[in-house]
């Protein structure tokens, strides 16, 4: 690094770390906001504030302007930041004592979004990724509490966890905060406290406000259902465990059924990393792509203000920095005390997967760090950026007719001089079924490409005449039918009807049982010897993104792909791994067969 790169280093640190020592206060008012206005108060300890604008256009306001506690009442509907500063008491984080609640940067973030649903009246719905010690549960319970205590009367909350201990624990938050409300500025019937309804343990309400509170468990589920909930406060919910009579998605199922879609409804479900393929990556990686109805937020590290060590030397630490320490500072915007505290910090932890773990940086390194499954998140992740939803129809005479009832994707028509290989990978005929999946990879590009997918329950003779037919469509596509399920009983009609009916079909080579000579078999047989080998081809594809994935549910399926005690690869329990495999097998193939003769050009019938 020349001296000229370093006083840029170093210069660039101080405006970096001038975000830090932003003052904060929220009884005052943020006086940048556009969404504040400067007023005088009647409040003698804060004579001038900024408040939003849509207290200063209350019709309340003018009769409230002479009167100091009618006016902090008022502006306490209004400021949820304010509101936390002034009747929130929570315990400090590091110091055995009680303090107001001011809101620490990832806290403002989330309750800014929060705030804008609520402002526009639509529903509040929040999925939160967490990292450890910036007070997300704090944040939702607080701001369920500001709801119950100044915006709604009669409006039941859930909080629920992997055991009731917790939820319990969540709720003597509140209990707290009750216990130090301020009097003047308590709008109840009664005293701010709990009370006890219809002798109930698990259930509370909020005296002189008709607010109840309950808490419950993932374990007992039938409690949850049938209440009168208006907002719930799921955590921890990667940890929730399955059993043999209910799963996560039953207990948030009954739970957000009991919760109209109106406005200052709130669904919260918040957690720390716990792998992949459980039911909150799954909801994470939903939202987070805009196919799900929360708002997906992930607090990173860097983003929390304790997290900061200053070095003894700026110069020394900016000259030694790690590849991983510059990607801190290039990608991730961290200025030289957060880096710092991470190197540090980092040294407790025996590898840098736990302290990840620990500290994610990102979504996905979160999910990687927490996870056993055999690809890597990152190296899948990076596949993303290629999917897209595709066309959605039918073959019909040699057509392709686009319409939602199809069960054929295609992102790519065929081309003219075009080379494929068409896997088959053969699930049941009812919907409880694995899926049946034919995945077409172009191959004679620089990287393959998956241009088209079809995905469905269905008898297994019409499944391979759908194979044909699209294998026709991509210029007598090499179709490799994985033929597992084929090899005995009816399944020998439908191999013989394949190997009879199609031009270019994948054959391996074997051996005569009874002569002992060499054969070819028709299909690709899938055991433990050939799959190892198919998926040891597919991580290299992967880690090198050396082919182009289209469809994102190949992806996740790669994210819940695990490699069992007993080395045998599998799904993990409740997930496919149906699309994967036609990659692996297309893959495979394609590297191994020798490609076909450039066909002379051929008129394609595709209509878009």
């Amino acid at each position: 690094m020349t001296t000229e790169e370093l006083s840029a280093v170093l210069a660039e640190h101080k405006r970096r770390a001038a975000r830090f020592d932003e003052k904060y206060d929220p009884v005052t008012g943020d006086p940048e906001s556009p969404d504040r206005v400067r007023v005088t108060t009647p409040v003698p300890e804060c004579p001038v504030a900024y408040i939003p604008r849509r207290m200063a256009d209350d019709p309340l306001y003018a009769s409230v302007c002479g009167d100091a506690v009618a006016w902090k009442k008022l502006r306490c509907r209004h400021d949820f930041e304010y509101w936390c500063a002034t009747c929130c008491t929570v315990k400090h984080k590091t110091e055995a004592r009680d303090v107001r609640l001011y809101l620490n940067r990832p806290q403002r973030r989330v309750a800014a979004l929060l705030e804008q649903d609520r402002l526009a009246e639509r529903p509040l719905r929040l999925i939160m990724l967490k990292a450890r010690q910036w007070g997300g549960s704090t944040l939702v319970q607080a701001y369920m509490a500001w709801i119950q205590s100044c915006l709604r009367r009669n409006w039941h909350s859930l909080i629920c966890s992997q055991v009731k201990d917790t939820s319990t624990g969540i709720r003597g938050m509140y209990t707290k905060l009750l216990d130090n409300y301020p009097r003047e500025l308590w709008e109840g019937d009664a005293e701010p406290r709990f009370r006890p309804f219809e002798r109930s343990a698990n259930v509370r309400e909020i005296d002189g406000r008709g607010c109840r509170v309950t808490v419950s468990s993932v374990e007992n589920r039938d409690a949850v259902r049938g209440a009168d909930y208006a907002m719930a406060h799921l955590t921890e919910t990667a940890f929730w465990r399955a059993t043999p009579s209910h799963t996560p998605e039953d207990v948030i199922r009954a739970v957000c059924g009991a919760i109209a879609l109106m406005p200052l409804t709130l669904v919260a479900m918040e957690s720390t990393a716990n792998g992949t393929g459980n039911y909150f990556h799954s909801e994470w990686l939903r939202c987070r792509d805009g196919r799900g109805d929360k708002q997906a937020v992930f607090v990173p590290w860097h983003e929390i203000e304790i997290y900061r060590l200053r070095p003894e030397s700026y110069e020394e630490l900016a000259r030694s920095l790690t590849p991983y320490e510059r990607e801190l500072w290039e990608i991730h915007g961290c200025d030289l005390d957060q880096i710092n505290w991470y190197r540090h910090k980092s040294r407790e932890y025996s590898d840098e997967q736990k302290m990840m773990a620990e500290f994610p940086t990102t979504d996905t390194e979160a999910f990687a760090a927490t996870s056993g499954c055999v690809f890597s998140t990152r190296d899948v992740e990076a596949l993303r950026e290629g999917c897209s939803e595709g066309r959605r129809g039918m073959l019909c005479a040699g057509h392709f007719l686009e319409g939602p009832a199809g069960l054929l994707t295609v992102w790519n028509p065929p081309s003219p001089r075009g080379v494929y290989v068409a896997a088959v990978d053969i699930g049941g005929r009812t919907s409880r079924a694995d899926w049946s999946v034919i995945a077409v990879l172009r191959t004679d590009t620089d990287r393959p490409e998956i241009v088209a997918q079809w995905r469905g329950h269905i008898d297994h003779d019409i499944l391979a005449d759908t194979a044909m037919e699209i294998g026709r469509w991509y210029n007598d596509a090499l179709l490799a039918v994985e033929s597992n399920s084929l090899e005995n009983g009816a399944g020998l009609y439908v191999l013989n009807r394949l190997a009879d009916s199609y031009i270019n079909l994948y054959r391996r080579r074997g051996y005569d049982s009874v002569s002992g000579l060499p054969t070819d078999r028709v299909g690709f047989h899938t055991n433990r010897q050939t799959k190892e080998m198919i998926v040891t081809s597919l991580l290299a594809a992967v880690r090198r993104r050396s082919y182009v994935e289209r469809d994102s549910r190949a992806l996740d399926e790669m994210l819940t792909f695990e490699q069992t005690p007993q080395g045998a690869y599998s799904a993990m329990p409740g997930k496919h791994d149906d699309i994967l495999m036609t990659r692996a097998i297309a893959l495979y193939v394609a590297e191994t067969e020798p490609p076909l003769p450039v066909l002379p050009p051929v008129k394609i019938r595709v209509r878009w």
